[in-house]
Parts: structure tokens; sequence; C-alpha cells
């Protein structure tokens, strides 16, 4: 329980400093410190999340710092992902549940760890602050993917929203901070919502971890002026990077691959339509990526 708590202040601290990426430590915490099942630590770690995030972006709103409307609009599409992930979620196995928030945590971690500042979009700014207009379409498609992840397996998503309301709207970071945390409260409400026939939690598991990182979350955006954002994110990113390693050895084990295989035996032909569509996407992106560099 010591260690529990000692993480759940860190959980905290991460998420006033970076406006997200300390949730992502909750599930592990919840799985391999407190033995609970994969769908009970999603649910759990959900209302953890929405309780910190609604009380660290009531922090960043008394500064002025969090752009309603821009959230908002994030917010439009992210719920209903979020919706979505959690009622998909129910019919996914545990085991699948832990493989999928592990290749979260290695995305997570390569974002935390990627060296190059993220190029702002030149959108006039109100005030030096919100943007003016806003980049709909993109806003809409990213505010739903982000929304899915959170309710499939139970991360608030801030380490994909902070670069992503930083390259779309040209947020300064402590405006995406604070903006990330408005959006991450609202995406994880609706992600409950779409748990609610598997909603069972222990009330002071969820008492004890989110006083402890309400605290945490407090005490880090009050530092967030003093600290360095991208050097904390980086040791950060390390830190996750090491805890999805940890993950896949503990996990990706006989049963884990017979779970695997049993799928995929009995969706055959959805999987492979599956990996055929992302092999296109990975051509696709690749493309992309090719002329951008021969222009």
């Amino acid at each position: 329980m010591i260690i529990a708590a000692i993480f759940a202040v860190c959980i905290g601290l991460l998420l006033g400093l970076l406006g997200g990426g300390g949730s992502i430590l909750t599930v592990p915490v919840l799985v391999y410190v407190l033995d609970f099942d994969a769908k009970g630590a999603i649910v759990t770690s959900l209302i953890i999340v929405v309780i910190t995030s609604s009380i660290a972006m009531i922090s960043y709103a008394r500064k002025g710092c969090v752009c309603w409307k821009t959230g908002f609009s994030f917010s439009v599409t992210g719920v209903i992902g979020a919706f979505l992930g959690g009622r998909i979620s129910a019919y996914i196995p545990d085991e699948i549940l832990l493989l999928l928030f592990t290749i979260v945590m290695l995305i997570a971690s390569f974002y935390m760890l990627r060296s190059k500042p993220v190029e702002a979009t030149k959108i006039p700014l109100r005030d030096g602050l919100c943007p003016s207009e806003l980049p709909l379409l993109a806003i809409f498609f990213d505010g739903f993917m982000v929304g899915a992840i959170t309710g499939l397996v139970g991360v608030g998503g801030g380490f994909l929203l902070v670069p992503a309301l930083s390259f779309l709207v040209g947020l300064p970071i402590h405006a995406a901070i604070g903006t990330s945390l408005m959006i991450i409260t609202l995406q994880s409400i609706a992600a409950l919502a779409g748990h609610a026939d598997q909603i069972n939690f222990d009330p002071q598991i969820v008492a004890m971890f989110s006083a402890l990182a309400v605290t945490g979350s407090l005490i880090g955006s009050s530092l967030s002026h003093m600290i360095s954002a991208k050097n904390l994110k980086q040791a950060f990113g390390v830190f996750v990077l090491l805890i999805a390693c940890f993950m896949l050895y503990q996990d990706l084990d006989q049963e884990m691959i017979d779970t695997i295989h049993e799928l995929y035996l009995a969706h055959q032909e959805f999987v492979l339509g599956a990996i055929t569509m992302m092999i296109i996407y990975i051509f696709y992106r690749l493309r992309v990526w090719i002329h951008a560099r021969s222009v």
C-alpha cells in the first residue's frame, strides 16, 4: 500500500506539471501492486483520472490557462470515441487489454522521448493564449482517436493531447496543459459511461489514490513554471518505457499467446482485413514522409 501511495503522489505531480502522462501509471499500479483485474483497474483508473484532472484543471483555469472553446471542440468527438472505447473494452479479454495498454505505453514513451519540439501551427492567438480560429476537421479527428484510447485502456491521453493542442492550434505550453486537463476530464466521464455495465470499484482505494494524486497535482501545477517540462517529460518517458518492457515480460506468456491465437482463429477474416488496412496506412504515411523530404 505504501508503494501505491507513493505512485499516487507521483501521478498527481506529473498530471499537474505536464497536463497528462501520470495517469498512464495508474493501471499498472492497480494491476501489479494492488492485484486488480484489467477491467477493474481501467474503471478505477478512469474514476481517479476524472477527480484529479478536474481539480488540476481548476488550478489552471484560475490562472486563465484553459481555452474553453478549443477544449469543447476537441471533446465533441472525443466523448463519442471514449464512450465507444468503453463499450468495446467489455468484449476484449483481460490479457488482450493489458497488451493493448502496454502498446499505448510504448507509444507514450516515444512521444515523451522525442527531442525535436513540435512546431506549432501559425494561428492567430487572442491575448497570446487561445486561437481565434480552429481547424475543426483535424480537431474532431484527433479528439475521436484520443477519446477512443481513453475509453479502451483507461488512460487520460494527455501525452497525445498536449502535443496535438500545440501543433494544431498553436497553444502555448501552459494553455495546452490546462486545456488538455479539461478534455481529459470530459473524455474520462464519457469513458465511464461506456463502462456503465461493468463499474465495480473499491471506494477506499479510489478515495486514498485520488486524495494523494490531487495533492500531487496541486503541487505540480504550482511548480509548473519553475521546472523544465522538456527534461521532466524525457525522464518520465524513460520510466514509462521501462514499465512497458516489464509488462511485456510479465504478461507475454503462453497463456497470452494462446488467447491471441484463439481470437485469431475465431475472427480470422477480420484480423486479416485489419492487418491489410494497417499495412496500407503505413505505406501511405511512408509515401507522405518521403515526399515531404523530397521537396
